[in-house]
């Protein structure tokens, strides 16, 4: 019986590959990856020619069970997603979820992840935080806001740039115009920027700035 390894790979910038997930990748049977055309040109800069395999959202329930089995016979696989930390708003649970259950050993390697360097740029308390990642869209959105509104930790969102203006709305709507909130976009990218302000203030500011690029949110909690 294999291990399975789950293997960050950098948010942006290239050089936040660590030489242990590069051994990893070289040295592993099988790479299941989000997308492969995307991580084909990461495996192409490291030079790694490890065989890929399509392992996402879509097709995670169907092909667990199969990767299980390559697992048991011996292959040993390594998931990556397209950035950052498989399973963190990504797929990979189920599959080292089934791992667990079937006593295979799974490895999860250091490395980056999006929303720590976004939670310690904001400068707010990060003793204690949630990460809620991404918000639901329709179907309960009003009633997490109403449960989160009573949160006194630090609170950690993942948003898309088309929908974070509606969601600082709702900020404003249900936290106050007057809570903290630290935005970061494009984490380790040539145009990276975090905007910190009131809820009311980095409304404004990306309502007249409409934003690109991967977004992550951090807000106060309660009181805080």
């Amino acid at each position: 019986m294999s291990k399975l390894y789950i293997v960050p790979t950098p948010i942006g910038n290239l050089k936040d590959m660590t030489f242990r997930a590069i051994e990893v990748l070289k040295d592993v049977d099988l790479i299941l990856a989000e997308d492969t055309r995307t991580s084909g040109k990461l495996l192409k800069h490291f030079e790694i020619s490890t065989h890929m395999q399509s392992h996402h959202m879509h097709n995670e329930h169907k092909t667990v069970e199969t990767i299980i089995e390559k697992l048991k016979s011996g292959t040993t696989v390594a998931l990556i997603s397209d950035a950052g930390t498989p399973a963190i708003s990504d797929p990979g649970f189920l599959l080292t979820r089934a791992c667990i259950e079937h006593g295979i050993d799974v490895d999860c390697l250091p490395g980056a992840t999006a929303f720590v360097p976004a939670l310690v740029n904001s400068g707010m308390p990060n003793d204690k935080f949630v990460f809620e990642g991404f918000l639901p869209v329709k179907k309960g959105r009003q009633t997490r806001f109403l449960l989160l509104a009573e949160e006194t930790r630090t609170m950690i969102f993942y948003e898309s740039p088309h929908k974070l203006v509606k969601t600082l709305g709702h900020f404003c709507e249900y936290f106050g115009e007057d809570r903290q909130v630290s935005v970061s976009r494009e984490l380790t990218k040539l145009y990276e920027e975090t905007v910190r302000g009131t809820a009311k203030e980095v409304l404004e500011h990306y309502t007249n700035k409409p934003p690109k690029g991967e977004i992550v949110v951090v807000v106060a909690g309660k009181g805080k």
